[in-house]
């Protein structure tokens, strides 16, 4: 099994933590971004977006980090990762979708920003974050994890840009329940931390 990783990439994280929870072997092949090797004829082959993460199985080629982890679950983790029962399944799937879409243009976009230097509104993008922490804080009340009781493909899509949202000038201090739920998410066993970079809030 390989995946096509960048150190940097919040989306390589999700995939390569998960592989990591799931206890499996895999390994990593650097794709260099600042080099635009995923826009190369070879890695577009894998890819036609041209985007990180891809998931190589033995053959089976999963681009893009949330069907990655639905691939996983499905492939290697059964119901316990993505419930089958439907309602369940749509609470895990509702959170996929924030993480694509309110987090992607949100923290993520802030640390893009610091990180690479892209030129875009950051105090506008920093106020999207907030937003969506402030709910994902009130989605945690009285419940351990964002889709339940035990822990979903939900939180690991979630986990990386909101554990390095302070690169991106995000502060997290604010978010009680959003700080005891990185905690648990560190804690799972096989967890693999993402690279830390020394920009915005955590230079």
């Amino acid at each position: 099994m390989k995946l096509y990783f960048h150190p940097l990439s919040g989306h390589v994280h999700r995939a390569r933590l998960f592989l990591s929870l799931l206890g499996l072997e895999h390994e990593l092949v650097l794709v260099d971004l600042l080099k635009g090797e995923h826009k190369s004829p070879a890695f577009l082959r894998l890819n036609s977006f041209g985007q990180l993460p891809v998931l190589d199985d033995n053959g089976t080629v999963v681009p893009d980090s949330n069907a990655i982890l639905v691939y996983l679950a499905k492939r290697y983790a059964g119901p316990a990762w993505l419930p089958e029962e439907p309602a369940a399944a749509a609470g895990v799937q509702r959170w996929l979708s924030v993480a694509a879409g309110e987090i992607a243009y949100g923290p993520a976009a802030a640390r893009v920003v610091n990180l690479f230097g892209r030129q875009a509104d950051i105090a506008e993008l920093v106020a999207r974050a907030h937003r969506i922490l402030a709910l994902i804080d009130a989605e945690l009340t009285g419940q351990p994890w964002i889709a339940g009781a035990a822990p979903t493909i939900a939180d690991v899509a979630l986990y990386s840009y909101i554990a390095r949202a302070p690169e991106g000038d995000v502060d997290l201090a604010a978010y009680v329940n959003v700080n005891a739920w990185l905690a648990r998410v560190e804690a799972l066993p096989g967890f693999v931390p993402m690279a830390v970079s020394p920009v915005g809030l955590a230079a």
